[in-house]
Order: C-alpha cells, then sequence, then structure tokens
C-alpha cells in the first residue's frame, strides 16, 4: 500500500478534505468500531488542533508533512491531562502529568492524537485479552485475538481508524500484533528513539515503535521520533533515514535465516512451507541465502522471560496506591499495600511480579537470573558473528496462527511460546521490522544494531518480490 501519510498530506494542501472533517471521520469510526480497540478518545484535544491545521491552510500556509496527520497511542504512554490506565485497574482513573517524549515530538511535528488504545495490562500478554477493557479483537476474523501486546494499536492502523499508531515493544509486542492483522510493525534499535513517559515493563528491552500501512509511513514517523534524549541516558542521536536511500538494495549480498527455528516441531506446516518458499524466491533474485545455527526457541523464550519479569517485578514494585492508583485501605499500612496490589493487578501481572521476585530472591538469583544475563550475552555475541557473515536475518514472526479469543488465558505457557521467535531480537536489541507477506502473519526482517535503514531497505526490495 502506498504510503497514507503522503496521500493525506495532498489532500489537505489541495483543500479536497479539511483536517477537522477528516479527524470527524475517523473518531466516528472509533466510536463505532466493535473490536475493544479504545480505551479513551481524545476528541476535544483533537478536534482543537485540527481547527488550527484548518486555519493555517485557509491562510495560505504550507503544512509539515506530518501535521494534520491522526494517529492512536498504546494506553502506556504519557500524554499530559489523559488517561493513561495501562489497560489496569490499578491506573483507571490515572490522568498523566506530563507528555512522552516520542509523543511529543510526534505532536511538535503537528500530527494528532485520536485515542488511547486498548492493550494487555502492562503490556503483560501476547493476545491483549489481559485487559480491563475487553478483549481486543482481530481486525481480519473477529473470533481471533489481536494480537498483543499492541493489539488495539496494530488493529486500528488495519482497520484504518487511525493513519499510524504507537505501540511498544518488549519481546514482541509490536511484531507479533502487526503480523496477526497484515501490517507493518517496528521495533527499532534499542535507544533509537527515547522511552521517556513509556511505562516501564523491562526497561532493558522496552522500545517505543511504529506501526503503519507502508514502510514509507514507518520510515516517517520513525525519523520523527528518533534522536538523543536528556531524560533518557539509554537514547543517542541518529541520522535521518531518506526515501532515496530505500530503494537502493544493492549493498544486501546475503540473507541468512535460523533453521532451527524452521526444523521446530512447534512451526507449523503451513507458516513453514511458505517461509521457505519466500526464502527460495529470495535466492531466486541472485541473493545468496545462508541457513544459521541459533539458540533453541525454549532457551529463547527462558532467557527473555527470566529477564522480563525480574525487570517488571522492579518495575511495578512502585504502584502502591500511595503516590498515584486506586488505593484500597485496609486495617493497616502493610495489608494497604497487599490488598491494593492484590485486588488491582491482573492475574498475569501478578504471576509475573511472583517470578521476577522468586528469580531475583537469594538462593535463586545466582542460579536463574545471572545465567540468564550470561545468556543474554552469549546471544548478542552469536548475533555478532552472524552479521559477520550475513547483511539481513529473515525470520516467520510466529510460529502460528493468532488462537481464538480465550484459549491464550488458558494457557499461559502457549502464551509465552508464541513469542518465540520475537524474544532473541529483543535480547540483542536489534532493529526488527514484521511485514504482512510471506505467511499467515508475515515476516520478520532484522539487521545489526543501529542498521535500521538496512530492514526498511530489504522490506522495500520483498515489498515487490514476495
Amino acid at each position: 500500500m502506498d504510503s497514507q501519510i503522503r496521500k493525506i498530506h495532498q489532500q489537505l494542501m489541495d483543500k479536497e478534505i479539511s483536517c477537522t472533517q477528516l479527524v470527524q471521520e475517523k473518531l466516528e469510526a472509533l466510536k463505532q468500531n466493535t473490536h475493544n480497540t479504545v480505551n479513551a478518545l481524545l476528541d476535544t484535544m483533537a478536534l482543537d488542533l485540527a481547527a488550527k491545521v484548518d486555519a493555517k491552510i485557509a491562510n495560505g500556509e504550507s503544512i509539515g508533512l506530518l501535521e494534520g496527520i491522526p494517529f492512536g497511542i498504546k494506553d502506556v504512554y504519557m500524554v499530559q491531562g489523559t488517561y493513561t490506565t495501562a489497560s489496569s485497574d490499578l491506573l483507571k482513573n490515572y490522568k498523566s502529568a506530563y507528555t512522552a517524549t516520542a509523543i511529543q515530538k510526534l505532536l511538535d511535528a503537528g500530527a494528532i492524537p485520536l485515542v488511547k488504545e486498548n492493550c494487555d495490562s502492562f503490556g503483560h500478554g501476547s493476545s491483549s485479552e489481559n485487559t480491563i477493557f475487553g478483549a481486543v479483537k482481530n481486525a481480519i476474523n473477529p473470533e481471533l485475538v489481536g494480537g498483543g501486546s499492541s493489539g488495539g494499536s496494530a488493529v486500528n492502523v488495519a482497520k484504518g481508524y487511525t493513519v499510524f499508531s504507537i505501540g511498544g515493544d518488549t519481546g514482541g509486542s509490536i511484531r507479533q500484533p502487526a503480523g496477526y492483522n497484515g501490517v507493518y510493525g517496528l521495533k527499532p534499535t534499542y535507544g533509537r528513539i527515547s522511552r521517556f513517559g513509556l511505562m516501564a515493563y523491562a526497561s532493558s528491552t522496552d522500545c517505543v515503535g511504529p506501526i503503519a500501512t507502508s514502510i514509507e509511513d514507518i520510515r516517517i514517523v520513525l525519523n520523527a521520533m528518533s534522536g538523543q534524549d536528556i531524560k533518557d541516558q539509554t537514547s543517542y542521536a541518529s541520522e535521518s533515514i531518506s526515501e532515496e536511500r530505500l530503494s537502493y538494495s544493492e549493498d544486501i549480498k546475503t540473507v541468512g535465516y535460523f533453521k532451527n527455528f524452521v526444523e521446530s516441531e512447534a512451526i507449523d506446516a503451513e507458516i513453514k512451507a511458505d517461509f521457505l518458499s519466500a526464502i527460495g524466491t529470495i535466492k531466486a533474485k541472485g541473493i545468496k541465502v545462508k541457513a544459521l545455527d541459533f539458540f533453541e526457541s525454549n532457551t529463547l523464550v527462558s532467557t527473555y522471560y527470566t529477564l522480563a519479569m525480574a525487570e517488571t517485578a522492579s518495575n511495578l514494585s512502585r504502584l502502591d496506591g500511595t503516590n498515584y492508583g486506586n488505593r484500597i485501605e485496609a486495617d493497616d499500612l502493610k495489608e494497604t499495600y497487599a490488598v491494593t496490589r492484590s485486588e488491582n493487578f491482573s492475574a498475569e501481572t501478578k504471576r509475573r511480579i511472583v517470578g521476577g521476585n522468586q528469580v531475583l530472591s537469594q538462593g535463586f538469583a545466582d542460579e536463574i537470573y545471572l545465567k540468564g544475563l550470561n545468556l543474554r550475552d552469549q546471544i548478542m555475541a552469536n548475533f555478532e558473528e552472524d552479521f559477520n557473515e550475513v547483511d539481513i536475518i529473515i525470520s516467520p514472526v510466529t510460529p502460528s496462527t493468532p488462537p481464538k479469543i480465550g484459549e491464550s488465558l488458558k494457557d499461559p505457557l502457549a502464551m509465552y511460546l508464541s513469542d518465540a521467535y520475537t524474544v532473541g531480537f529483543s535480547l540483542g536489541e536489534l532493529p526488527t521490522l514484521t511485514i504482512p507477506q510471506g505467511t499467515a502473519t508475515g515476516l520478520q526482517i532484522t539487521a545489526a544494531k543501529n542498521n535500521d535503514e538496512l530492514v526498511l531497505k530489504f522490506a522495500n526490495f520483498l515489498k515487490d518480490t514476495i
């Protein structure tokens, strides 16, 4: 699909449509949608901003490329004066006191926020069922899950309710729902976009990223949000990616894939066959394809969840109803803390906090947590070796197609294993893009650290190849 951002920009400039009319149409579609994607509409803010864009155009002033473009925000980002609930009971009445850096950059560029989007509570889930607002329904088949944790964001883009949305990816939470709903979703290199104002799940792998219907829209939004931020010491300065550079793919000579991913017993036969067919198509284009050795899926999932649960136990320890949150009073302070957290956190969030506290506790930390850190180092070293041999790594996004709503809640382990093909790239801090081609849940394109441009280049090459 061609760039929606560029198309709408031209329509606004040519006065084929007013920004107010555009925003009203999107808000109405969001109100009427039956996919449970909306936590809160930002209608007053959106219409006020739209009126300002219309006034500029009426005065003959030029507008920026993102100015007047409606977008959605996963409900884990701070936007001053709006509810930021993380789809949880604990924060259902919490209003942000400030705005996340990535969102502020989009506001500064003139983009118009429409909606806070439904997601798994605190990002804890792979299906967007773990939410107080009801399970997000898949854009293609509403009987299936929307994917998680950025399910509402992916479905809104797929249905056209937003032009693009900002999700959050810790272990696959942008890429997997993008694959489930047939859109593009990017997890950039860790640190390329500031995490300030994003509710922390696992700080060492949390990434801000865009979901859109075209590579060009991903590029535009990525450029707008990227850059160093003094409020996030893990962020770094990066060069903008030009549109012209994406058409030059001659520097991609070798593509690798992990043979144990496709040889796994967990992968659906159809996804395996389609992935191997895509590999064959790439090879037929004269690109060398190399099978790579990598860690087993179970090792990747275990390592990721060991570290992620430890970090979420630490990050969520601040939420006890004292400074913010839905406080439940009890007989004494200690009991108040216990009841507040017990009643307000979901079963999945409590499972991750308990698991995290256990792996950090005396007697377990050396055996489990430190081993997880060591394995992460090995995974990163493995990637460095791989990218000495290949330019790009391609993989399935998921080993199977989206489950029916309700199935994931019955089997948390199966939910964790659905992340088997995404978590490794998160542990490696690598730029990874889901494209809606190749298999029923898309393909995943990964490059070495800080090489986000190469990911978009290869995606652009595959757009007309597969």
